[in-house]
């Protein structure tokens, strides 16, 4: 299909593009950026004028439910989600059930997603067998499976030794370990620990269950060469360890959520299981440091950590619910929201959710390495169209996702947040458009 969107301010924060221009879209792939060629003969043209035309949104981070939990969220509804909220690339974690320690299972995952024509899909694959920390998983024929890393997901290994097994072949290979940085023990509270914790009677995780884990895992990175990602920092003292990190030149990048980056402990008000995530969210002054974070580059990206819950599952006392919220849709709104409240430039608001994230995926997508995550004449057609300057109310009843629960929305009216996608296209073909 030939695809002209025309009259958009084309933004691309890896070429740092901010003009004017038309965009051409033929067999896949980005035809021309300016003027389209005389002979062009377009099948559907997208007008974009008042929009922004940018790289389709690299998402880190978002559970899809399936297998295994089809009844909070399946393939179709989660991908719908996805190119709703103009994501057009998105990462998995291997926490499903069965969780994806076995190369037939990113494969039938792939092909299940592949056939919906919508958002593309690169899992994890388990670090570990059944994810217990014990066993190490097959890690060369999951990446021939199609996986772009290995994680634990929210699961710690508590064997120090197993970790720096993994983390030697990793190295050996040159494949990258997701963690979130997390002390087994330190960690099985339900809210950060903090006045407000202690006076709601939760049971609380303090800032050294991720200091700890970090200071560990610098430790093994020193001795292993290993390249390792960091999921959802959630501390100013955890910024301050990846900060120093950095410095020192070890191969490291991290990722923040878009709800620790907006909310704190207070927004858990009066036992609100919508604010029952993981990690936990913690005081104002962890929240401004992650904001600044991401400011001056420290963090990588935003990430949505999308995870749809079902009804019941949050229809429980606080500490009993299960954590998570959808986010895929709010993750551009959100982005521009910081990026306003922090004086910054729609640049570096997009740059954390298009060339960055794809730049830590880096070679593991393949061919798309060239051309994930950013605007260049000959890559791939993965385009989103929104409107700055429009605005949309979260409510459940606005959300795609089969997940409905959000501390961004509420039955009447939710939170007002600006930016409105208008399309997304993905590999050349229009995966979403507002009616």
């Amino acid at each position: 299909m030939k695809i002209l969107i025309k009259n958009g301010r084309v933004i691309d924060p890896a070429s740092g593009t901010d003009s004017q221009a038309d965009v051409a879209l033929a067999a896949g792939r980005i035809l021309a950026i300016g003027q389209a060629p005389a002979d062009f003969a377009p099948n559907r043209t997208l007008d974009a004028t008042g929009c922004i035309v940018a790289p389709g949104l690299v998402d880190l981070s978002a559970r899809l439910r399936e297998p295994g939990h089809e009844h909070e969220g399946m393939l179709e509804s989660e991908m719908a989600a996805a190119v709703a909220g103009g994501v057009t690339s998105l990462v998995c974690p291997p926490d499903t059930d069965p969780v994806l320690d076995e190369p037939g299972l990113v494969e039938m995952l792939k092909f299940r997603a592949e056939k919906l024509h919508q958002a593309r899909l690169f899992p994890l694959g388990a670090l570990t067998r059944s994810l217990k920390g014990e066993v190490l998983t097959e890690m060369a024929e999951l990446t021939e499976a199609g996986c772009v890393g290995f994680s634990q997901a929210e699961v710690a290994v508590v064997d120090t030794q197993v970790l720096q097994r993994a983390l030697q072949y990793a190295a050996t290979y040159n494949y990258t370990v997701w963690l979130r940085p997390q002390d087994h023990f330190l960690g099985k509270g339900v809210a950060a620990s903090g006045p407000l914790a202690t006076r709601l009677g939760l049971g609380g995780v303090p800032v050294a269950a991720e200091t700890i884990a970090l200071h560990t895992l610098f430790a093994l990175m020193r001795s292993t060469g290993a390249r390792v990602h960091l999921c959802r920092i959630s501390s100013a003292a955890g910024i301050a360890l990846v900060r120093q990190a950095k410095a020192e030149g070890l191969p490291l990048t991290c990722d923040v959520s878009i709800n620790s980056l907006h909310l704190t402990d207070l927004d858990i008000g009066f036992f609100d299981s919508r604010a029952r995530l993981s990690p936990p969210l913690r005081q104002q002054r962890d929240r401004d440091a992650l904001r600044e974070a991401l400011v001056d580059g420290t963090v990588d990206a935003l990430v949505s950590d999308h995870t749809p819950v079902e009804g019941d599952a949050k229809a429980l006392p606080f500490a009993e619910a299960e954590p998570g919220a959808t986010g895929l849709e709010l993750l551009l709104s959100l982005s521009l929201k910081w990026g306003r409240e922090q004086g910054i430039d729609l640049m570096r608001s997009l740059a954390v959710l298009t060339s960055e994230p794809a730049r830590v995926l880096g070679a593991s997508v393949g061919s798309l390495q060239d051309s994930l995550g950013r605007l260049v004449v000959g890559g791939v057609a993965d385009v989103c169209v929104f409107n700055p300057d429009a605005e949309w109310t979260v409510t459940p009843a606005a959300l795609r996702s089969q997940g409905k629960h959000t501390p961004f929305a509420f039955e009447v009216s939710g939170s007002a947040l600006p930016g409105k996608v208008c399309a997304t296209v993905v590999g050349g073909h229009i995966a979403y458009q507002a009616a």
